[in-house]
């Protein structure tokens, strides 16, 4: 059993590895994931970037954290700034891959002195368009009548690149089997939060940290216009672009994203927690 730590009524689970200098970088993972998602960037990392402390917790709902309300995008938001106080962590990187990039926007809406700097995969900061939440609400019907594998084999070509799907027969096979993992009631109670959440493309301005914007060349969900819009609306923030990746760029082509998010890290400054 990996740590857990209870905050806010709800006991979180959570990956801590790493250096312990306070440069740290935090992890959000998509839908329906787990924090075993970011594997190959725990995993990866280090040798690229060294001396950063990885932390990468389950999301209420998900992985070894309760399976417990309220769900909205917010409340992650709130879950991850009462996770890094029980740490000790004064600000973070936060990266967030397509959910998670939904819950790392809400961060800096309400925890913005928290955020050292932010990356931003496979996400978009508008909100659902009549037909995703039409599929949002099928997903939901189809999690409560078949369960956590149909949602996973229903969601597997959207989420994964053609080369992935036609060549990479270990990455089809692992991203099935940790989308199937999820509990029924956090696959509802996550679909109702993102059918929720709020339009923040307004709030792109104000972002004032360093931001990368990563997209795959491959994403039939997050294409590539959005990825440049995203990346257009927030002052100075760079942009890279996965070859070769569907949705779930880290997981399809890591060492790829591992290398962007390392470039990023070494361009950081040394954290100033007096600053």
């Amino acid at each position: 059993m990996s740590p857990r730590a209870s905050i806010r009524d709800v006991w979180v689970a959570y990956d801590d590895t790493g250096g312990a200098s306070g440069d740290v970088v935090l992890f959000l993972h998509g839908f329906p994931h787990s924090r075993a998602f970011w594997a190959p960037q725990l995993a990866g990392l280090p040798a690229l970037a060294p001396g950063w402390r990885l932390i990468a917790p389950d999301l209420r709902g998900f992985g070894e954290s309760d399976v417990v309300g309220p769900w909205h995008v917010d409340h992650w938001a709130d879950d991850v700034a009462a996770l890094l106080d029980h740490l000790d962590v004064e600000r973070a990187v936060v990266v967030g891959l397509s959910m998670g990039g939904y819950v790392a926007l809400a961060f800096w809406q309400f925890h913005a002195p928290r955020l050292r700097a932010l990356v931003l995969a496979d996400t978009r900061a508008g909100d659902d368009t009549p037909a995703v939440r039409e599929r949002r609400h099928e997903l939901i019907a189809l999690a409560r009548r078949e369960g956590s594998e149909a949602v996973a084999e229903s969601q597997l070509a959207g989420a994964l690149g053609a080369t992935s799907r036609e060549e990479r027969p270990e990455v089809v096979a692992g991203l099935r089997t940790l989308m199937a993992a999820a509990p029924v009631d956090g696959i509802v109670g996550a679909l109702d939060a993102m059918l929720i959440r709020p339009d923040r493309s307004d709030l792109l301005a104000s972002i004032d940290v360093p931001t990368l914007v990563i997209g795959g060349t491959e994403d039939a969900i997050t294409r590539a216009g959005e990825v440049r819009a995203l990346a257009d609306g927030i002052p100075g923030a760079r942009r890279g672009m996965i070859e070769r990746a569907g949705h779930v760029s880290s997981w399809e082509r890591p060492d790829a994203f591992n290398r962007l998010l390392a470039d990023f890290l070494l361009s950081l400054a040394p954290d100033r927690r007096d600053s």
